[in-house]
């Protein structure tokens, strides 16, 4: 793991020589001997991350020269900005050299690493650490970081561990939806990795569940938790995040909160998930909450305790989740595979060793198949099944965290980066896609190459989705959108992250955290964090997962967070907050995100190195300082903001815009924007124009949502975005637009065509995803004629209430793969060839999200 801090700060050495000509000689030459020495030390960290494990020296060892590659590129990236601020860089360099205060003394320092990487060398000749890597072995994963690309669009979400427990879910659901009116606790109990949370994540998004349950919450208590926080999650889940309702909740005391979420329950039927139950008591401070109206409300509670599932509810019901049979291992190890067809006979008999060795546990199984689905030819599988068995005898059963390691070595060291940054996340939590994207490519994880580094990055997150090291929650328009880490595998990547410094947890109940590390990570209690003393500390990010956590005032931006890339926060503020000018000092910020803020400072134009922007993703709007505009690194807005943005056109670099109003936008000449790829727009008007939107060349992805369900003006120019590929239209149309060829994703909403919109759609040549969506067609007929649809795969018709006839030409859609229909009431047949294509899910949770978009 140490290699990817070692070869960005190579590369980050390499640059500086590069761009700081007028450096002293002296000075070069130590720059030059640090990139060299460390570029050598590389060559050897394979055979130390190896060993570390079983020697504490050699795991030091890896430690220190964690802390050296950091501590270079902190003390580069403080000079080159101090350096700038001077007239020219010839000045900076002698204001370093004359060691005038306002520059930091480089020289200094970089002796002092170079101390430190002589003892270092010593040290590796004493614990033996040879260079293994001028071998070859082929043994290990490649440290050379590459560039993964997307090798397919779509990463399927369809549970493959259901498919093989059909019985345990149609018993869930029978249990759940019976006519029985007592409040009832349903227990699933279990070890880990049999997978009690991802039942109870089916069983939540099921279509007939969520139609069956009105009211839903689901809350983590995790073996530490805090009941006020607890029943504060459930209120916000089902009232909302309103000024109103957060400055009520912070006033009120434990068995004040318990009394209003009763009363607000009282009259709903509801379903609440309590996951990742530890103690009984922390059931026995929240029940009281939940009342029995006596109809048909249930809890589902998920325990790796059978006490706790026993005596949750003395009438409950009570199910311990099963092992798989060894025919079901076989079957869901084959499910996760690659590619099936590859495995020849002594393949697939070492594979049936390995898996019964898993003896029926789910997470163990598709984790093999994700790490075996990345070895090639029999010799490699032969490998990884000797290592599993030098840690088992021939009667046991290999241990899931042997299984779990191995796969994580195998990984990239790029590739193991990213995966450790899920362990900085609260447990269980799920989190957008584009968001670990985005502070991926901020922490610097992303290689720079050819490829868009947003594309890049999603690949990346596919590939850990196909090792089954991350699960995918919501997928939309064929791309994962959220998605969520098993609990046994974020210990994992928390586990590594502390051998290696990646990061660290503040533990408020000791009130320390480490000084080594330069990610910060705070879960409860910030402003105790922000009591300690950091003045010293050299942090580069630093993120806030604490729901309690409201005055940013107390943030000493100016010393103390004055060299991060990455300020995240992830609170719920209110309207209350206030965002300190002194934000606009974190020059080096390279993201920014800042939930529910209604005003940024004017100062925040200072951020030249800005590349993310995130203010609010919700309903509620801001006011964005026309000094926005000076962010010329700027790669994605995300800020539903009032005031228009009058010079948005010097966003030259912005990639995604996501919120902007017609009315901030419809004076925009957005020619510059020659880089924006995704466009989300709110808030339209049928008298207003939006034909300068043809103008964004580039532009892959269009959302456009109506006002108050109003209809769109003319659409015309939609046909001239000749690079369109994804488009959402939510609102009334007189009539469908002219699509360009290049189209390949529709979803309508609210468009009350009264004209059947197939004979337009059907002749569009690379459309391969269709969604008609609530009230997109009011027709009582579709026609699907020979030949139409010639690349769809996909196709979602949901709340058609007057449809009632689908006719279906014997040649028309020839590769559809999955189908989704739902609540088309009167629609009482379907064509004979579609009753043999998958049926698809429906994600009724993140329609209705964009439905409240489409209500602004």
């Amino acid at each position: 793991m140490a290699d990817a801090f070692v070869s960005f700060a190579v590369k980050k050495l390499g640059d500086f020589l590069i761009q700081q000509i007028s450096l002293r000689k002296n000075l070069r030459k130590e720059i030059e001997w640090l990139r060299n020495e460390l570029l050598f030390i590389q060559s050897f960290l394979r055979d130390a991350e190896l060993k570390q494990c079983g020697d504490l020296r050699v795991q030091q060892w890896v430690f220190e020269i964690n802390s050296i590659a950091n501590d270079a590129v902190a003390i580069l990236e403080t000079y080159s900005f101090e350096a700038g601020k001077g007239a020219s860089r010839l000045k900076a360099c002698a204001c370093i050299c004359r060691k005038e205060k306002k520059f930091y003394n480089v020289a200094k320092e970089i002796k002092s690493l170079k101390k430190r990487i002589i003892d270092i060398s010593r040290k590796r000749e004493t614990y033996g650490i040879t260079n293994i890597n001028s071998t070859n072995s082929g043994e290990g994963p490649s440290n050379q970081v590459t560039t993964l690309r997307r090798t397919t669009s779509y990463v399927d979400d369809q549970d493959s561990i259901f498919v093989v427990l059909q019985d345990v879910v149609q018993t869930f659901l029978a249990q759940l939806l019976k006519a029985e009116p007592r409040r009832t606790v349903l227990s699933i109990y279990g070890m880990g990795g049999l997978g009690k949370t991802t039942l109870a994540r089916n069983l939540y998004k099921n279509p007939n569940i969520a139609s069956s349950f009105p009211t839903r919450a689901w809350i983590c208590v995790s073996q530490e938790y805090n009941t006020i926080d607890l029943l504060k999650i459930i209120i916000k889940s089902i009232q909302g995040c309103a000024k109103e309702t957060l400055d009520l909740l912070e006033k009120m005391a434990e068995i004040d909160l318990e009394n209003h979420l009763r009363k607000l329950l009282t009259e709903c039927k509801y379903l609440v998930v309590v996951d990742d139950v530890w103690q009984r008591e922390a059931w026995e401070s929240l029940k009281r909450a939940f009342p029995d109206s006596k109809n048909g409300s249930r809890v589902i509670i998920t325990t790796r305790k059978e006490d706790v599932a026993e005596r949750a509810d003395d009438r409950g019901f009570v199910h311990k989740l099963r092992f798989l049979s060894q025919e079901e291992s076989w079957d869901l190890f084959r499910r996760k595979l690659l590619d099936v067809r590859a495995m020849v006979p002594e393949m697939e008999r070492l594979a049936k060793d390995m898996v019964e060795k898993c003896r029926g546990l789910p997470l163990a199984i598709v984790v093999l198949s994700g790490l075996l689905s990345h070895k090639k030819g029999l010799s490699e599988w032969q490998k990884v099944k000797d290592h599993l068995w030098k840690n088992i005898k021939e009667d046991k059963s290999i241990e899931i965290s042997n299984i779990l390691s191995l796969s994580y070595n195998d990984l990239s060291t790029a590739l193991k980066q990213c995966f450790l940054y899920f362990g900085i996340f609260p447990e269980d939590q799920v989190f957008e896609a584009d968001n670990i994207i985005w502070l991926w490519m901020a922490e610097g994880f992303i290689p720079r190459g050819e490829d868009r580094l947003e594309d890049v990055a999603e690949g990346f997150l596919n590939e850990l989705i196909r090792r089954s090291l991350v699960q995918g929650d919501y997928t939309f328009w064929e791309r994962v959108t959220k998605c969520w880490v098993h609990d046994l595998l974020r210990d994992l990547a928390i586990q590594k992250a502390l051998e290696v410094n990646f990061f660290d947890i503040y533990d408020p109940r000791s009130r320390s955290i480490s000084s080594l590390c330069i990610r910060h990570v705070i879960h409860s209690q910030g402003e105790r964090y922000l009591s300690l003393d950091l003045s010293n500390l050299k942090l580069r990010s630093v993120m806030f997962f604490d729901p309690n956590f409201r005055e940013m005032r107390l943030i000493n931006f100016r010393s103390v967070f004055q060299r991060l890339y990455v300020l995240y926060l992830d609170i719920n503020v209110g309207n209350r907050c206030i965002v300190p000018d002194a934000i606009g000092s974190l020059y080096h910020l390279k993201l920014l995100s800042l939930p529910g803020i209604r005003d940024v400072p004017s100062s925040i134009g200072n951020l030249k190195n800005l590349q993310t922007l995130v203010v609010d993703e919700g309903r509620n709007f801001c006011k964005l300082p026309c000094e926005t505009a000076d962010l010329i690194n700027l790669r994605h807005l995300v800020a539903q903001y009032t005031k228009p943005l009058v010079h948005i056109s010097k966003l030259t670099s912005l990639q995604v815009l996501k919120g902007a109003g017609c009315d901030q936008w419809k004076d925009v000449d957005p020619v510059d924007l020659v880089n924006l790829r995704e466009l989300r727009m709110y808030r339209i008007k049928k008298s207003y124009s939006l034909n300068n939107i043809s103008s964004l060349k580039n532009l892959s992805t269009l959302r456009l949502f109506c006002r108050d369900r109003q209809s769109f003006p003319d659409l015309e120019f939609v046909n001239s975005c000749e690079k369109l590929q994804k488009l959402w239209l939510g609102g009334g149309l007189e009539k469908l637009p002219l699509f360009p060829d290049s189209i390949t994703m529709i979803s309508l909403l609210g468009s009350k065509l009264m004209e059947d919109p197939m004979p337009i759609l059907g002749r569009l040549p690379n459309l391969r995803n269709l969604q008609l969506f609530r009230a997109s067609y009011e027709g009582k007929e579709i026609m699907c004629s020979d030949n139409s649809f010639s690349q769809l795969e996909f196709l979602h018709l949901h709340d058609l209430s007057k449809l009632e006839r689908w006719d279906l030409g014997t040649s028309a859609m020839p590769l559809i793969k999955g189908l989704g229909i739902h609540y088309c009431p009167n629609l009482k047949k379907i064509p004979e060839r579609m009753k043999y294509v998958e049926l698809l899910k429906w994600n009724n949770k993140y329609v209705d999200l964009l439905n409240l978009n489409f209500m602004l």
